[in-house]
């Protein structure tokens, strides 16, 4: 009888969701960018980090096949481009994720502000110019962004390339106060090759939410929404620890208001 809470060889204790990311896997991919307020941008941006000269967001959701006979699941971005030092990046304000395998895996070895929700991408009938697409994030029964729009044509292919995002990686004290060390600046690069590109005019719609306020980053300015077929390959590196006091006051961010002691 084989005790399954017991001791694992090294080989068993893999870390199967950093594995994951190691491999190219396949994604369709919805993409809104859009420009908001710069003082709004400034404002959620912990430090190192700092704003760049367009205060851009950009809304990522998508269908992952990571193949092997896994199921697809959804993911997705809701980010505000910056920079730490001379590297731009994006900033994840939160990462709704459909499996909490994929919610840990990010969480705990990235750093990664991931929240298991509920995802859609639909695109009616072949992805032909006016085809309808719609997408979304829920959580907490609020459907909190969404962008709904036509395809509108094709677009030239997006030259192979690597996009950085910045994490902040921490653990809270047991005490309840503080961290258990100091925070660490992560860099998560993800190489990424494109095999279909398709423009898609339509909107982007935040909806309030007490647990998600991306409704507090609003569309002043539409720039793109891209439908694209997107494979990629994610490494992670620690580049800095970050004072604690630094980080502190952006915590907040990460985890849901939902204590049972609280006032609401």
């Amino acid at each position: 009888m084989t005790i399954r809470y017991g001791a694992r060889s090294l080989d068993q204790l893999r870390n199967c969701e950093v594995e994951a990311t190691s491999v190219k896997t396949w994604a369709t991919t919805l993409v809104a960018v859009y420009e908001t307020d710069p003082d709004i941008i400034a404002a959620v941006l912990p430090p190192p980090l700092t704003p760049i000269d367009e205060p851009l967001v950009r809304v990522t959701i998508a269908t992952v096949d990571v193949g092997r006979g896994y199921p697809v699941f959804g993911a997705g971005t809701v980010a505000v481009m910056c920079r730490h030092e001379q590297t731009a990046g994006d900033y994840a304000l939160v990462m709704p994720m459909t499996t909490e395998q994929s919610v840990v895996g990010g969480r705990e070895t990235f750093g990664e502000p991931k929240k298991l929700a509920s995802i859609d991408l639909t695109v009616d009938g072949d992805p032909v110019v006016g085809s309808r697409v719609n997408a979304w994030f829920e959580r907490m029964g609020t459907r909190f962004a969404e962008i709904d729009g036509h395809i509108a044509g094709d677009l030239e292919l997006t030259p192979d390339r690597t996009r950085t995002s910045f994490y902040l990686k921490f653990l809270p004290a047991v005490a309840g106060k503080g961290f258990d060390g100091d925070p660490q600046l992560v860099y998560c690069r993800r190489d990424e090759t494109t095999r279909s590109l398709k423009r898609v005019d339509g909107e982007v719609i935040l909806r309030e939410s007490r647990f998600d306020p991306v409704a507090d980053l609003p569309v002043r300015k539409l720039r793109e929404i891209e439908l694209a077929e997107r494979s990629s390959i994610q490494t992670g590196e620690v580049v800095a620890t970050v004072p604690a006091d630094w980080v502190t006051p952006f915590v907040h961010q990460r985890y849901d208001d939902l204590s049972p002691v609280g006032s609401d």
